[in-house]
């Protein structure tokens, strides 16, 4: 009976520890999406402003 206690004790912490890694996970996962959204997001904006980076056409001599 002792034996099949201390396997339910393991069992049950193993569990424990793979949730408490996938949560880990999710939240890495989460956070790089969010920062990937936010560099996507900064691009495209700045990418409709009216503002050019260079001028258009070449200056004259």
């Amino acid at each position: 009976m002792f034996e099949y206690e201390i396997q339910r004790y393991r069992s049950a912490e193993l569990i424990r520890r793979a949730d408490e890694a996938r949560l880990a996970r999710e939240a890495v996962r989460a956070r790089r999406a969010a920062r990937r959204r936010a560099r996507h997001d900064a691009a495209e904006a700045e990418s409709h402003t009216p503002r050019q980076r260079r001028p258009r056409f070449a200056r004259a001599a």
